[in-house]
């Protein structure tokens, strides 16, 4: 449970700062259409030849819009250094710009289409195309830096572990030029003169307990460990507890006098961090994943909407009561959602908690129930939840609040199972394919469960997506363990 003074300041941070891979995809997707479009403009403007090669024209302007790009990555130019500095980022621009055109002069040349090409409508692109991503360069950069003042354009960080290691690597993270991170707070367990009450003008909000609770109300991007690498016991612990959040975990190198190779970290300016954990799912996978789940939900609701129509006509006519079920369950980041079902159960028995698993022959379960049970149209109106975002298609199945195995609840038996939690919830998942749907009864079947939700975490992509979604089908053929 989070202390008050931790609750307080988690709940100033449950607005979601814009991600610097989703600004910088933007800028790539801005820069590209802007080269082309350059080049197409002035082509219509300015070569009134009716017998120019058009499709020529059009493909040295596609190309060049490629190149740009590429060019443009590989000096850092999408990059928050490459973006803030004004002048800096003005003369790569410039200088990938300079280098579209001199690769184009080669490709020219050897394909021999120089004489097929106008000369002013080269200088003219060129120019208009200089102009332009000057421009461009200088409101971006002003729009940065205002947002990264107003915490839109950051990455918030908590630092784990006080004490001196911890002032050391504040101040260093402080003091590099147009830094994105914004510390949030110092957690750390130790309370006397080893770890003190502020750290580096930054307070301590509470516990390693205490901020689990804290990463799941406020919205935070990562977890900075200031531990010694030579702790190693005290950092396997520290990590088992924070690895179920959904963020990226580092462990500073700052302080440390083992050297490893320059791609063996990563960087906050000139400061080195180690990877341990990556954040699943984080900007345009997330984006990705929003995008399937949106198609393919709705086509899937096109799709089975008699035999949802049916359904609720069968529930209707079997036994007094509603045609839906509304229960809570844990979603992303342990958030309670509402999920959706068709109603199985008699009225007067329903189980809103699940504290009390369904069996076979159970008789809480209509006759209509026991068959959309058993073939998962039960399940169904979840697809209102995959177009309202709360779940998604393909991820962990939402568990039920008070959902039991051998009479203890899930997080008692499984101690990595709030870990299922860094992903939205899906309507199917990589477990259910695998046959463990349905009843668990014994700790042995919730624990085989996530470990197939972790491995889905761990390995998700589109293609992996579309697996599971469409081995689903052919899973419900067999019916056990489902009643």
């Amino acid at each position: 449970m989070a202390s008050a003074v931790s609750a307080l300041v988690a709940k100033c941070l449950t607005d979601k700062p814009m991600s610097m891979s989703i600004l910088a995809g933007a800028v790539r997707a801005l820069d590209f259409a802007a080269v082309f479009a350059l080049g197409a403009l002035t082509f219509w403007i300015y070569v009134p030849d009716p017998e120019a090669d058009r499709a020529l024209y059009f493909s040295v302007a596609l190309l060049a819009a490629v190149v740009n790009t590429m060019y443009v990555h590989s000096s850092g130019g999408y990059t928050l250094p490459g973006i803030l500095p004004y002048a800096r980022t003005v003369r790569r621009v410039l200088a990938a710009w300079s280098a579209v055109f001199a690769t184009l002069a080669v490709v020219v040349f050897f394909m021999k289409i120089g004489t097929d090409l106008s000369r002013v409508w080269l200088a003219l692109w060129f120019l208009s195309g200089a102009a332009f991503l000057a421009f461009e360069r200088a409101v971006l950069a002003s729009v940065a830096r205002r947002w990264i003042r107003m915490g839109r354009l950051a990455r918030r960080a908590v630092i784990v572990g006080g004490g001196q290691a911890a002032a050391d690597l504040i101040l260093s993270l402080e003091a590099q030029p147009d830094n994105d991170i914004r510390i949030c707070g110092v957690f750390d367990d130790r309370k006397d003169s080893r770890s003190p009450a502020v750290v580096a003008g930054y307070p301590r909000l509470g516990t390693i307990d205490e901020l689990v609770e804290f990463g799941r109300i406020g919205k935070i991007d990562m977890l900075i460990v200031t531990l010694p690498l030579t702790a190693e016991a005290r950092v396997l612990q520290l990590l088992k507890k924070l690895w179920v959040l959904p963020v990226d975990i580092r462990l500073s190198a700052h302080a440390s006098k083992l050297k490893f190779r320059p791609r063996s970290y990563s960087y906050v300016g000139s400061v080195p961090l180690f990877d341990v954990v990556d954040k699943p799912l984080a900007d345009w996978d997330r984006v990705m994943k929003r995008a399937f789940d949106l198609t393919f939900g709705l086509l899937a609701l096109l799709a089975l909407m008699p035999i949802m129509v049916g359904a609720a006509i069968a529930i209707k006519l079997d036994s007094r009561g509603p045609i839906f079920f509304r229960q809570k369950r844990y979603g992303f980041n342990n958030e309670l959602i509402d999920v959706w079902k068709f109603r199985s159960m008699y009225v007067d028995q329903a189980d809103a908690d699940a504290a009390r698993l369904v069996t076979r022959g159970d008789p809480r379960v209509t006759r209509v129930g026991r068959f959309i049970r058993r073939t998962s149209i039960d399940e169904l109106p979840q697809l209102f939840n995959v177009i309202a975002g709360t779940l998604s298609l393909v991820g962990p199945r939402p568990h039920a609040l008070s959902a039991k195995a051998d009479n203890q609840l899930y997080e008692q038996v499984v101690d990595s199972y709030f870990a299922r939690h860094r992903v939205k919830p899906g309507v199917t998942g990589w477990a259910q394919i695998n046959g463990w749907r349905g009843e668990t009864d014994t700790s042995d079947k919730i624990e085989r469960r996530v470990e197939c939700d972790l491995y889905y975490i761990e390995n998700w992509s589109i293609a992996f997506d579309l697996y599971i979604l469409f081995a689903t089908p052919l899973r419900l053929l067999s019916s056990e363990n489902a009643y």
